[in-house]
């Protein structure tokens, strides 16, 4: 949770502790010494509701006058945070083909990256997770680059620096 949730959840602490208090002392009954085996007639807990229904209004109100503002702030954040699902189907083709041409060593460099971050008009993270997810899901090393010679390796990984 960001720094604005802890924000709201100690703005509306006070409120919610208040709101409890209230509910018990219009019920008569301390917190402490409430149990379920209480038993209330019908009569009483139909006053009960409705008189909890005015305090959950007035909670209500009170928190919609207090912080109504910002609702809409909330919304398109949480919608933000909710977003999810495929790259655009351009962009993904693009990364397809860049990954059938290198799919022997499927790790672009930066120039690669930012070239294909212009091209698809997606963002360099985006880039960067759908080839970490594409070589988690579709890439097999092969043998030789499992089981080879690591001074090989090593001088594989340099000749690749170079250009």
């Amino acid at each position: 949770m960001d720094s604005r949730g802890w924000r709201w959840e100690a703005a509306l602490r006070p409120f919610a502790l208040s709101h409890t208090r209230t509910v018990s002392s219009v019920l008569g009954v301390d917190e402490d010494a409430m149990s379920s085996d209480d038993e209330l007639n019908c009569g009483e807990r139909e006053l009960q509701d409705g008189q909890m229904r005015l305090e959950d209004k007035g909670l209500k109100d009170m928190l919609l006058s207090r912080f109504g503002g910002h609702i809409g702030t909330l919304k398109l954040e949480f919608s933000k945070k909710k977003k999810k699902g495929k790259l655009p189907k351009e962009g993904r083709k693009v990364l397809l083909e860049w990954w059938d041409v290198h799919y022997k060593w499927p790790y672009p460099t930066e120039a690669d990256k930012v070239a294909l971050a212009e091209t698809t008009g997606l963002d360099p993270k985006q880039i960067n997770n759908w080839f970490i997810n594409q070589r988690k899901r579709h890439w097999k090393p092969s043998e030789s680059m499992q089981f080879g010679n690591m001074d090989n390796a090593g001088e594989q990984f340099y000749a690749r620096l170079d250009s």
